[in-house]
């Protein structure tokens, strides 16, 4: 056993303040291991554990000349140690949310040129299979849900009962859900014109 081994933190400390590199290095031998499992405990990953550890021995030699302990060295060097963690975490959260928020960016920025592309396919698409229906089918619907008709008034128009409005208007909805499916919900992102068309048909 080495003279230094022998010797209390506080010794080692005094020495070490006075430029001691052998009070250093047992210092160094005596913390590292416990020092080393108290940070992967925290940030479970060896290398950033390792890195943590070094970096505050590293400032515990390079502040030997002037440092002071106020409680005890285990005490200065864990709570050295859970500082860097906690700075460690910190600047992590803060990139996480720079990528996300950059992620997001281009993200959007793509979805809106995509949307664009996609918003004149749908408004084709409904307005092809609305074109398919029965011609009387077609007619009280687009009365109904375009020109904002009552029942009443496409009746009178089409010179029908407002029963026979409404069994076509019925019928054209359960029409479009089926051939439409899913599109129809997307329908409320659209423009008002065709988003009042559809509103039957995803409620």
């Amino acid at each position: 056993m080495s003279y230094y081994q022998t010797l209390t933190d506080r010794g080692l400390t005094t020495l070490l303040n006075k430029g001691d590199e052998k009070a250093f290095t047992e210092i160094y031998e005596r913390y590292h291991s416990l020092l080393y499992i108290y940070a992967y405990k925290k940030l479970h990953s060896k290398q950033e554990a390792q890195d943590i550890i070094q970096e505050v021995l590293t400032v515990l030699w390079k502040s030997r000349f002037d440092f002071s302990i106020q409680t005890s060295l285990p005490s200065y060097l864990f709570t050295a140690v859970r500082n860097k963690a906690l700075d460690l975490f910190s600047h992590k959260k803060v990139e996480a949310k720079y990528f996300v928020s950059l992620q997001n960016f281009i993200v959007d920025a793509g979805m809106q040129t995509d949307f664009l592309i996609r918003e004149n396919d749908l408004k084709n698409l409904i307005e092809k299979e609305i074109q398919a229906l029965p011609p009387r089918m077609r007619e009280a619907f687009l009365l109904s849900r375009k020109n904002r008709l009552s029942h009443k008034e496409i009746a009178s128009i089409m010179e029908i009962s407002e029963q026979t409005v409404s069994t076509q208007i019925k019928k054209s909805l359960r029409i479009l859900r089926v051939r439409l499916g899913l599109i129809a919900y997307l329908m409320m992102l659209l423009s008002d014109k065709f988003q009042d068309c559809f509103e039957s048909t995803i409620n």
